[in-house]
């Protein structure tokens, strides 16, 4: 009797009308099981208790912990519910779409955020909406409109100082807050003022220019 013929008669599966399985086959196929029930497997169950803990906490969670703060926003009253831990960013930004006020660094350092809470200028991403119960808010929205320009907005073209864009509405309300702070009217105090409003783009002798023309008149 040959090999071949004495290997089918002792493998079952040929029996069965199945192809013959042989050792290294079948080596292989245990070594691969052997890896999934040591690795794969407990690592799937991880990932399936985590979604289900996460789909748990979105729908029973946070929303069963949101509060209402009532503020008024450029003018207007508004009344946001949400979860105690949004920022006043985040709830101009994506419960009442005031996307003009941007999110850069999230962290205090860029001031693309900067808006005015009862007249003083404040990082937005700071700041948590539930401190501002009450508040007065005024975004760049709030500031001037298309047909009527704030004059810094104004002087902020005719300088050109802006590149990107995408600080300009912190600059601009910089800017604006220490047109009421007591800065000194040189140039070196303008830079000390602004310094926490950065420009990636490096427009600063540009903008100097807009608030320079903006404080002499």
């Amino acid at each position: 009797m040959s090999a071949k013929n004495h290997d089918e008669q002792r493998d079952p599966s040929s029996s069965a009308g199945l192809p013959a399985l042989s050792r290294r086959s079948f080596l292989k196929a245990l070594g691969v099981t052997s890896v999934a029930s040591g690795v794969g497997l407990p690592l799937a169950a991880q990932a399936g208790a985590f979604a289900a803990t996460a789909a748990g906490a979105d729908a029973s969670g946070p929303s069963d912990q949101c509060i209402t703060t009532t503020l008024t926003i450029n003018g207007r009253k508004q009344s946001v519910y949400a979860d105690p831990r949004t920022t006043l960013l985040d709830a101009l930004r994506e419960h009442l779409q005031l996307t003009g006020t941007k999110k850069g660094c999230d962290h205090g350092q860029c001031g693309a955020c900067t808006v005015h809470v009862n007249g003083r200028r404040v990082n937005a991403c700071l700041s948590l909406l539930a401190m501002h119960e009450g508040d007065e808010v005024t975004t760049i929205e709030g500031l001037g409109s298309p047909d009527h320009l704030h004059p810094m907005q104004r002087a902020f073209l005719e300088h050109d100082g802006y590149q990107c864009g995408y600080c300009t509405s912190g600059q601009i309300m910089s800017a604006v807050a220490i047109l009421k702070e007591p800065w000194g009217n040189g140039d070196a105090e303008i830079k000390e003022a602004m310094s926490g409003n950065i420009c990636r783009c490096g427009a600063y002798k540009n903008i100097l220019a807009a608030i320079r023309q903006v404080r002499k008149a």
